[in-house]
Order: C-alpha cells, then structure tokens, then sequence
C-alpha cells in the first residue's frame, strides 16, 4: 500500500483535536483533555512549539495522526524528535499507517539530523509495545518519567 501523509497547516486545528481526543478515549483519559482548537493555534501554529503530521487515505482523509516536537540530547550533543502522540482510527489500523507514520518520523529525523526518536507507551498498552518491537524500538525501563503539573508546578514557581 502507498500511504500518503501531509503536515498539519493552519485549519486542522479541529481535525487534531479531534485525533486528540479518540486517543485519550483510547488512553481513558478523556477528563484530561482541557486542549482547544484555539489553544492548538496558539502552540502548534503561532509558536511553533510542535508539528503533526497526518496520515491520509485513498481518497485523501486523515485516517491517523503524529504529533511531535523537538527535544534535545545533551549526551548526543544535537536535538531530538519526541512524538507525543500516535494515533491511527480504529477501523483503519492493520493497514500500515502507524507504521508509516513512524517513518515519516524517521525521515524528519535523519534530515534535520536528529541524534533520535523517542516516545512513550503506556504500560497496559501490550499491542503497541508489540508494534513498537517490532519495527526495532527499545523500551527504556530503567528510566522513571517524573511531572509536575497544576497547582504543585504553580506552587513551586511561587517558592
């Protein structure tokens, strides 16, 4: 199959939310989601803080979305690619656009000469940590993510 994937532009802030939110019903974490198609222009288009890319299908439709920026490896000494989200509908899955997702990934990486690609999966998550194997990926299980988030980060920029 020859998939084809376009970047994200001005006026698909409510095609990203869209993908936004069936991940974190995926997820269950759908009570998370407070991000807006204004919040999305504001980030991804004025500030330019991230990037998606789409996954299309024949006849053009977003059938799956990555959502990524750039992060920074200090050991590497260059920047990195984070993808924050993936996420391919339900109905489209099996048919190679995740994967094709992740190398488009691979391709943003090797031409602005990323040191990597990182992500995160949930624990519970056993298809995608097979998917992600499967095409070579590394879990990173002696690592711990920590955060801080609402009134604890208010609170300790307050201190």
């Amino acid at each position: 199959m020859n998939n084809t994937y376009r970047f994200a532009q001005r006026g698909d802030e409510g095609i990203i939310l869209d993908f936004i939110r069936r991940l974190a019903e995926y997820e269950k974490m759908s009570d998370e989601v407070v991000a807006t198609e204004e919040l999305l222009t504001e980030w991804i288009f004025d500030k330019n803080k991230a990037e998606v890319i789409f996954a299309l299908d024949e006849s053009g439709k977003e059938v799956g979305f990555a959502l990524f920026f750039h992060n920074f490896s200090t050991f590497l000494g260059r920047a990195g690619i984070y993808l924050e989200d993936l996420f391919v509908l339900p109905e489209c899955r099996g048919k190679g656009y995740g994967k094709g997702l992740l190398r488009q990934l691979a391709k943003i990486a090797v031409e602005r000469k990323c040191g990597r690609l990182d992500w995160w999966c949930l624990d519970w998550n056993q298809p995608s940590i097979d998917f992600y194997k499967s095409l070579g990926a590394v879990p990173m299980d002696e690592w711990t993510t920590f955060r801080i988030t609402g009134d604890t980060l208010t609170k300790m920029a307050e201190e």
